[in-house]
């Protein structure tokens, strides 16, 4: 009789497990957010994008085969590729979603999950990627005019035409990916656009576009930003015309996006060509918007109007293309809001921005993706910036590689643990070869470069490459890895290996969310640091105590 009564309360868990694990399967991806911090789900638990975003031109057939082994080879988890507006709609409702289809089965069948960029209104700033009875029909679908009365080559956002075709084709996207993955995940988020805004123009000077804007500023945008009644000029002054911009780009992709998500509710975001320092003289550094950045898109400046009048896009995510450590933290530090999960849509190809995933992961990143990874032969440093060379050292992906591989078997345990605000980073900096991570009780000194000279100061990285990621995994427990890094624990007030001790420093790795442990470190191993040379791409457990 007990014997039964244990088989049927056997049964009886495992149909409960059973439906725990369907539910959770079941689960489409989704933003969470606790305390400021911010979680990609998918099925049901936190995601980390280790993204690899290829060419514009590589979502063909004849190209994917050139796509799928430079993202293995880089050991990324995640493809950002692009579907095309004027490839999916060639004649006016009439849809081929053939590029959605190989992107989703490839990406299946290399074990990868998928972003979906949408190259529709804009692409860069301008119109390329409309159909052509899109361009060839101007009266229909009519252009921006510049200041001199001159139409140029972007689609308005103050034409409702312009609008509901791209709505139409983007729901009609939407809807495809929703029968055929909306089970499966595979696709785990969306890109409305492609660096929106206007390339040539600060804004739309069309006559109706200028009698709105000798108008007054609708109450929703006020209110939005907290501004007090008047004409466009009398409230924002000099950034009147990016702001007028803006708030119709804002507003009209919102609602695509929110057309989108009626037929695929999954996290969307928009990626940003941002506003870079001008490199000019002080008194010659005057914003340009429409010819320094796409006027009307979120940079910087912009952003908080974005926010508030674009609710049905999640996320807003900087294309970043400065290796200047001041630059891009500050970008970073801008992305990164209680109301905005911080995400590197696109960055930098070369050595030089590998670290910067180190130190997105210590604000609080959800992923990041370097630009042009395929090997069709474009990849090249993109255009914007105004700071890239043909430097071979700055157009290899090695150190992004290095990175993704060190990271990608313990992926979702750095992605739950960053989201519990118990991970941390240090990253190499000129002047900073020194730092420290406070971990409450414990304390984690990371010293970079090599060799380290007892009673002697650190000697940095020459490159700066240097970088570590530490997480407490228990009251006394870390997870700790790095590059080109030496970490060292203590107690407040106290020197390492005073009133403090190594119990045990085990290297391992993770295999399918399950620590499995190599060996134990000790010795000259442990005695100067746990140090992490460039070649060894070692993770460990450590243990400490107090005596």
């Amino acid at each position: 009789m007990i014997s039964q009564r244990l088989r049927h309360a056997a049964a009886a868990i495992l149909v409960c497990i059973s439906l725990a694990s369907t539910v959770r399967a079941a689960e489409a991806p989704r933003l969470v957010q606790k305390d400021g911090r911010h979680a990609l789900m998918v099925d049901g638990a936190p995601y980390l994008v280790l993204g690899a975003q290829i060419n514009n031109s590589s979502s063909w057939a004849s190209t994917l085969p050139q796509v799928w082994p430079a993202l293995e080879d880089m050991h990324a988890n995640t493809v950002e590729a692009p579907v095309y507006w004027e490839q999916m709609e060639p004649a006016p409702g009439k849809f081929d979603f053939s590029t959605a289809d190989l992107l989703v089965k490839g990406a299946r069948e290399h074990h990868l999950h998928l972003v979906v960029l949408w190259f529709g209104t804009w692409k860069n700033g301008n119109m390329h990627y409309a159909p052509q009875w899109i361009k060839t029909d101007t009266k229909t679908y009519p252009r921006v005019i510049n200041a001199a009365g001159e139409p140029i080559d972007v689609l308005s956002a103050q034409s409702r035409n312009n609008l509901e075709a791209d709505k139409l084709a983007f729901a009609a996207l939407m809807h495809h990916l929703a029968e055929i993955d909306g089970d499966e995940h595979t696709v785990i988020m969306v890109q409305v656009e492609n660096e929106s805004g206007i390339v040539g123009s600060p804004r739309d000077y069309s006559p109706a576009s200028n009698r709105e804007f000798a108008g007054p500023v609708p109450a929703d945008l006020l209110q939005a930003l907290h501004k007090q009644p008047g004409t466009w000029q009398q409230v924002f002054g000099g950034r009147a015309d990016e702001t007028f911009q803006a708030y119709h780009q804002a507003k009209y992709v919102n609602e695509i996006a929110a057309a989108g998500k009626h037929e695929f509710n999954i996290p969307y975001y928009c990626n940003v060509w941002l506003a870079y320092p001008v490199s000019e003289l002080p008194e010659r550094q005057v914003p340009n918007p429409g010819i320094g950045w796409p006027s009307g898109g979120p940079v910087q400046h912009i952003l908080p109007l974005w926010k508030a009048l674009a609710p049905s896009i999640d996320l807003i995510g900087p294309d970043i293309y400065s290796d200047n450590r001041q630059f891009y933290t500050s970008v970073l530090d801008t992305y990164a809001r209680p109301d905005n999960a911080l995400w590197i849509p696109e960055t930098g190809y070369g050595d030089s921005y590998a670290p910067y995933l180190f130190l997105a992961l210590g604000k609080g990143a959800i992923g990041f993706s370097p630009f042009g990874v395929d090997r069709t032969g474009w990849t090249w440093p993109p255009a914007g910036a105004g700071q890239h060379d043909l430097d071979p050292s700055k157009i290899s992906p090695r150190a992004h590689t290095a990175n993704y591989e060190q990271l990608a078997p313990m992926a979702r345990e750095v992605a739950r643990l960053n989201f519990e605000g118990k991970l941390k980073t240090a990253v190499d900096a000129a002047g900073m070869p020194e730092q420290e991570l406070d971990f409450g009780p414990w304390k984690a000194s990371v010293r970079f470069g090599f060799p380290e000279n007892d009673g002697r100061p650190a000697p940095g990285t020459p490159d700066h490459s240097g970088r570590a990621l530490v997480a407490q995994i228990g009251p006394d427990e870390f997870l700790v890895t790095g590059v080109e890094a030496s970490v060292f624990f203590h107690t407040e007030g106290h020197l390492p290996g005073i009133r403090s001790q190594i119990l045990q420093t085990e290297e391992g790795r993770y295999e399918n969310g399950k620590w499995v442990p190599l060996r134990l470190w000790n010795g000259d191993q442990t005695d100067r640091g746990l140090n992490f040379h460039r070649s060894q791409n070692a993770v460990v457990h450590i243990k400490m105590g107090t005596f």
